[in-house]
């Protein structure tokens, strides 16, 4: 696994080449792991080091995402994420019984929350409640956790203020790759709510816009031109008018612009 995870920082070849080579191999081992049925702290080790695989390529594959072959590649990465993560759900559920724990755990609970962000995997949307229920009170009082429960909650109240705030002040760096893949999706949510909810008379700057969502002005710009938005500039300041009827959601989004990340939220 440590020879495969340094794999991931080759220049040699295009990164879809080099995801694949470590793809069929890491999932060789999880064969290979199941069929000798073994649930200890190493196995753990390794699955958490899967996981990691694949929430790394999940960013770097949405990034170079732009033809169908690609989208075909990040569906089926985030799919194996998932069945990685119930896998070592089951292992840290079994090695709870003789009184060990991994001390990554609350950090891999919430990578399985965030990724309700995007529900891209068929019977995710379900209600996350009962599975909540089921968790150690640690693990749901944790402050990983805590973030990824808040982040999701402010993703469906259309908090997005507080969401990218968040995610500015306490993303780890694994949480924020798994995130980024969805920002632009969240920021053209936020348009959507401004777009219909706001007064065609009052005029959002897209200076100001730019600062809660947490993107480059010119980038923002770029954004709203994509979802329909017409820009008008007064001056040295460019806005948008609600009520707009051209407004539409590219899909999927990553196709339509590179714009990921700005660099507030960079670490």
């Amino acid at each position: 696994m440590d020879y495969l995870l340094h794999l991931l920082n080759s220049s040699e070849y295009p990164f879809e080449i080099v995801h694949d080579f470590i793809f069929d191999r890491t999932r060789s081992v999880r064969q290979d792991l199941s069929i000798q049925n073994l649930v200890n702290d190493q196995a753990i080790r390794i699955y958490e080091d899967v996981i990691k695989f694949h929430i790394l390529s999940h960013q770097r594959l949405a990034r170079s995402c732009q033809n169908s072959d690609a989208s075909s590649l990040c569906y089926l990465n985030t799919e194996q994420m998932m069945k990685c993560l119930l896998s070592l759900f089951d292992m840290y559920h079994t090695i709870h019984k003789i009184n060990s724990q991994s001390n990554k755990e609350a950090g891999y609970y919430s990578f399985f929350v965030l990724l309700h962000l995007g529900c891209k995997i068929p019977n995710m949307a379900n209600s996350l409640s009962f599975w909540y229920s089921q968790l150690p009170a640690s693990i749901v009082r944790s402050k990983e956790m805590i973030f990824a429960r808040t982040i999701l909650r402010c993703y469906h109240l259309g908090n997005f203020k507080r969401f990218f705030c968040m995610i500015a002040a306490e993303a780890t760096e694994l949480q924020l790759c798994l995130v980024e893949p969805f920002l632009n999706e969240v920021r053209a949510r936020a348009l959507i709510h401004l777009n219909h909810s706001g007064y065609k008379l009052q005029h959002y700057p897209l200076t100001h816009l730019s600062d809660i969502l947490m993107i480059e002005e010119l980038e923002l710009e770029d954004l709203c031109r994509i979802c329909g938005l017409e820009i008008s500039r007064s001056g040295d300041t460019k806005a948008f008018a609600p009520k707009q009827t051209t407004f539409s959601l590219p899909t999927p989004l990553s196709k339509s612009t590179g714009i990921y990340i700005s660099r507030e939220i960079e670490r």
